[in-house]
């Protein structure tokens, strides 16, 4: 067996299929809401500037808790993924890799 066959095996079994479906239904939706977020907050900054202009709390207006609402956003998604990696995919994917090192070197070692 070729080291390709290997990753190939790896890539069908249902550990890898879990692994990645954990991810994919973590980043899909995130990464739609965030984009759309994204694109809320630039469509209207240029479509209505008298909103973002509305004062909130002294010279803080609409636009500058909408522009700090995306640096928090930014941290809070970066906190939620780093979570969810370690909660839900990590020791999983350790797992695949070990046994995927395993194989590999019973290749290289000519033990196959």
């Amino acid at each position: 067996m070729r080291a390709a066959d290997v990753y190939r095996e790896v890539q069908r079994s249902a550990a890898f299929q879990e692994v990645r479906g954990r991810y994919l239904r973590f980043v899909v939706p995130a990464t739609v809401v965030f984009f759309t977020w994204y694109v809320a907050y630039v469509v209207t900054a240029t479509t209505a500037p008298g909103f973002m202009a509305r004062p909130v709390a002294g010279a803080v207006n609409m636009g500058m808790v909408a522009g700090l609402g995306q640096f928090l956003t930014t941290f809070l998604l970066t906190w939620a993924y780093a979570r969810h990696a370690r909660l839900r995919r990590d020791r999983a994917a350790l797992e695949l890799r070990w046994d995927t090192q395993e194989l590999t070197r019973g290749i290289r070692g000519g033990t196959s």
